[in-house]
């Protein structure tokens, strides 16, 4: 599955991946209550739910317009080009300007910040004219041009860039050409037509030219050779030499390097513990009225919280004002005390996120051994994964289960594919067939393979970011013991993580995906070459064959023929089983009701930290 999307086209990881907590709710409903009994609509038209400003301010509520936002996880990289995790992309959408927005209310496309309009699209579905303005600014006071737009993409495209996940999204991408009459008209050229061949730009921040490239060495190379494959870039000392500089670490960490032209700047990294931005002063975006480009809150903080008693501890002390990150456990429990919700308006919303367990297909048999490379050891996996039993002990029962790598809320979900049971004796048969006999009487299978005895044993990773994750890897464990199977739980950064993860150095991972609601290009997670050039295809799954499926998925843009395909591509995915495939998360939202325009999306990011605002003085105070 790719993780692009209107809202957020994180390749995206977004993302990484977006790697993120799996855990659950309930959904909203038209004219719905939420625990609180706070009044709340969702209608056909408006996929988000919203909810009234609070009536009254307490004195117990801070009035410092600062707002702190609890994480689990660090950005692996804030690089604007290069950066690739879900945290990374929620940040910049408040650091950043892009050419084309994500509507999160309407689940759409919307003009950026850029631009006045969506683009004009010629007859043939190729070529997209986009007419800038010039309210967007740097931070030195300049404007964006074309100019921008054009370095920016050749940026990413440039081979040498260090972003791999960016760029099988950019291969349909032809030419930007600017008008010569008019600078502020562009059209970008796409070589076929293809389903995102809009919604592909919520992803790319735009970059400031004179700030990323002073010497204007891009300006030597026109996109169409940076786009050709015998172009070789290695053997160009001056474009050497500007990547190098590109890719300098310390444009991925350090504040003062973090730059764009959102209203918020980068201000603090505190490694481990909090990211602060700080909203800019008489920025050009100072008077809108757009959700996307307020920016009421002085400074946004987000802090970093694994530890679920940690996280409700803060949580009761008011010492957090907002997250979607809290296990399904710790929400629940949290929504017992009045207190609580007497401060906070919390609630569980749909998404098109998904977990999974990834196995190794293609291990290098060394450090890594071939226990994974048959299909019939893959499916003995799932048979082995009490998947009921982690969704009541770990989610509450709130999860839905999920087949494959498609949404079941998306028309092309293939509800022919049948949910695979816990069954212990189906994956013992399994296992015997493949060779796979405990010959030594430890309990453990073992095998000779390429004339070495190895055992079926694995390293499960999972990411220290929530106890959910080492909940869910010990109940694996537990139960495919039963089945002479050795899983050891493995917690592990999630920086290191996704590192293990695109180099393919493991042996299986618990991980999750975000999903969007719109038409979806399969290219990064499922096509071969995303393996090959380190990208999100970590099991090295696929085929010729599967390949010209997802080839076809993304150039197919009536429904007809496009949700077959789709079809068919979840059916060889769950024949070849490369993931166990866990559930469909729900979103965990908290936004304290010191803060007004508390909407919850069901795209991601679930919530817009910018829009937020405090709550003055010209509502009733509370009674005495």
């Amino acid at each position: 599955m790719n993780p692009k999307g209107i809202l957020s086209l994180l390749p995206a990881l977004t993302a990484i991946v977006a790697l993120s907590a799996c855990g659950g709710g309930g959904s909203g409903t038209d004219k719905d209550k939420n625990k609180h009994g706070d009044n709340v609509s969702v209608t056909d038209a408006q996929k988000f739910i919203k909810i009234p400003d609070a009536e009254k301010v307490l004195d117990s509520w801070s009035k410092e317009n600062t707002l702190i936002y609890h994480d689990i996880g660090e950005p692996d990289d804030m690089h604007p080009a290069n950066g690739n995790s879900a945290s990374k992309t929620e940040i910049s959408q408040y650091t950043q300007v892009y050419l084309v927005q994500s509507d999160y209310q309407y689940l759409r496309p919307r003009a950026g910040q850029v631009c006045n309009d969506l683009p004009k699209i010629s007859s043939d579905g190729l070529e997209y004219t986009y007419e800038l303005n010039d309210r967007v600014k740097w931070d030195d006071g300049s404007p964006l041009t074309a100019e921008d737009v054009l370095f920016s993409f050749k940026a990413y495209k440039c081979p040498l860039t260090n972003n791999p996940h960016a760029k099988p999204y950019l291969d349909n991408l032809k030419d930007i050409v600017v008008d010569p009459s008019n600078p502020a008209i562009i059209t970008i050229k796409m070589k076929r037509i293809y389903i995102q061949n809009i919604a592909f730009l919520t992803d790319y921040p735009l970059l400031e030219r004179k700030y990323w490239d002073p010497k204007n060495i891009l300006a030597k190379y026109p996109f169409q050779q940076l786009d050709d494959p015998k172009f070789k870039a290695d053997e160009q000392k001056d474009l050497g030499a500007w990547a190098n500089e590109f890719n300098s670490p310390k444009y991925s960490r350090e504040a003062k390097y973090i730059v764009g032209a959102g209203p918020y700047r980068f201000d603090k990294w505190e490694p481990g513990q909090t990211i602060t931005l700080v909203k800019k002063e008489n920025h050009w975006t100072k008077g809108s009225n757009s959700i996307y480009e307020t920016a009421y809150p002085d400074k946004i903080i987000l802090k970093t919280n694994k530890d679920a008693n940690s996280q409700m501890l803060e949580f009761k002390a008011q010492a957090l004002d907002a997250s979607t990150y809290l296990d399904t456990k710790t929400l629940m429990e949290l929504q017992k005390d009045p207190n609580f919700n007497t401060n906070y308006n919390s609630r569980f919303t749909d998404t098109y996120n998904f977990s999974y367990m990834a196995m190794n297909m293609k291990p290098d048999a060394v450090k890594h051994k071939k226990i994974f490379t048959d299909k019939n050891v893959r499916r003995a996996m799932a048979y082995l994964v009490p998947m009921d039993d982690i969704n009541q002990v770990v989610n509450k029962g709130k999860n839905k289960r999920m087949v494959g790598p498609v949404s079941p809320l998306k028309n092309e979900y293939n509800n022919d594919l049948k949910l695979i049971p816990f069954d212990v004796q189906a994956a013992e048969k399994l296992l015997d067939e493949a060779g796979w006999r405990d010959t030594d009487g430890d309990n453990i299978r073992d095998k000779m393979i390429d004339g070495e005895k190895v055992k079926l044993e694995f390293n499960l990773n999972y990411m220290t970011t929530t106890v959910t994750w080492k909940d869910m890897a010990q109940m694996i464990s537990e139960a495919m013991y039963k089945a002479g199977v050795k899983a050891n739980p493995t917690p592990v950064d999630f920086a290191v993580m996704y590192d293990r993860a695109k180099n393919h150095d493991f042996d299986a991972m618990l991980a999750s995906w975000a999903g969007s609601s719109i038409p979806e290009d399969f290219t990064q997670i499922w096509h071969t070459s995303s393996w090959v050039s380190k990208g999100s295809n970590y099991p090295g799954f696929g085929t010729a064959q599967t390949d010209a499926i997802i080839d076809s998925i993304k150039y197919a843009i009536a429904d007809s023929v496009r949700i077959p395909l789709v079809k068919k591509l979840q059916e060889a995915i769950y024949e070849e089983q490369p993931y166990v495939f866990c559930f469909a998360a729900l979103r965990r939202n908290v936004i304290h009701k010191r803060f007004g325009n508390c909407e919850m999306y069901f795209e991601r990011p679930g919530v817009l930290l910018n829009n937020l605002k405090l709550i003055g003085t010209s509502i009733k105070p509370a009674a005495m």
